[in-house]
């Protein structure tokens, strides 16, 4: 039996910020310009900032109710972009809060994950239309690639060898695809795997979620997938980080816990989340070293300090 790393034995300590709103629903999150983390409010359809100095709030409701926003990003420009699922839409918020926001060619599409690109674009996922679309710094949008295989579902994207590489959550592939709309698709071997958060680890592979299978899963440089189980059962995990050191840290959503897991696949420890329940989805790794991650269902931000 492999012997657990030495690191597992040291409880991080796990601190929880209340967001202002009710039922706010905190999704996807991602760390701004001044180093504050901004996430989207699924729930309350704002943009949340989380000032990591004074632990302060800021929020910013959008134009249109129940535009559900999802994912968030940041832009070559120092803005933040974001995809609105319900509203079908892409918006800008500037750090001071000037919200803009443009709407997509095509309806129902149901924009998700997004991502700066490497030409300096923002690229999103159309989880609705089996599709991946960009838009430039001016607002304007191109839906691009050949569609998927319906069904398909297109989540989280990463950028690596300068192409987009996104979770199939409906196929269960890892999918790379080309500037210009060129797409191959990597079979994850667990069936119904259910791919969904993605990041980009320091070695070149790229690791996620898989929900369906109850593991992690990595895509090497050469394309070869292997997964990781996650101990507990039905863990239901969520979103991933990965820190300085090449640990992967994940959220388990039905266990309420965030994992722990080396490079090589081996966990590390499985850590209790203080409130009961919290719907734990993204995590994000600051450069201060510390993570954060939301709490859909509890309307917090988790704020993790490793020792």
């Amino acid at each position: 039996m492999t012997n657990a790393p030495a690191r597992a034995h040291v409880q991080p300590l796990i601190r929880e910020h209340r967001i202002p709103t009710p039922d706010s629903k905190p999704y996807i999150a991602v760390e701004g310009p001044e180093g504050n983390l901004w996430f989207c409010e699924n729930g309350a359809s704002k943009i949340g900032s989380l000032d990591l100095r004074s632990a302060t709030f800021r929020e910013f409701p959008l134009p249109a109710a129940d535009s559900m926003p999802v994912g968030i990003a940041l832009g070559a420009d120092g803005n933040l972009w974001f995809t609105e699922k319900a509203g079908n839409r892409v918006g800008r918020i500037t750090p001071a809060g000037t919200i803009a926001e443009f709407g997509l060619p095509t309806a129902k599409t149901g924009p998700d994950g997004i991502v700066l690109g490497p030409d300096g674009n923002i690229w999103f996922s159309l989880g609705d239309a089996d599709r991946i679309a960009r838009v430039t710094p001016d607002g304007s949008i191109t839906e691009l690639g050949a569609r998927m295989a319906p069904g398909s579902r297109p989540l989280s994207i990463v950028v690596r060898d300068g192409a987009l590489w996104f979770s199939a959550a409906g196929t269960g592939c890892v999918v790379r695809m080309t500037l210009g709309g060129e797409i191959t698709e990597f079979p994850i071997p667990s069936p119904d795997s259910q791919p969904r958060a993605m990041a980009l680890h320091p070695d070149g592979s790229i690791w996620f979620v898989e929900t369906g299978a109850n593991a992690m899963g990595r895509i090497a440089l050469d394309c070869t997938i292997a997964e990781y189980a996650i101990p507990t059962a039905n863990a239901s995990a969520r979103g991933v980080a990965i820190t300085a050191d090449g640990d992967i840290w994940f959220t388990e959503n039905f266990a309420n816990k965030i994992g722990r897991m080396d490079a090589t696949g081996v966990m590390i420890a499985e850590y209790d989340i203080p409130t009961a329940q919290s719907g734990a989805r993204c995590i994000v790794a600051m450069s201060d070293g510390r993570l954060f991650f939301t709490q859909y269902d509890a309307g917090l931000i988790g704020e993790i300090v490793p020792r």
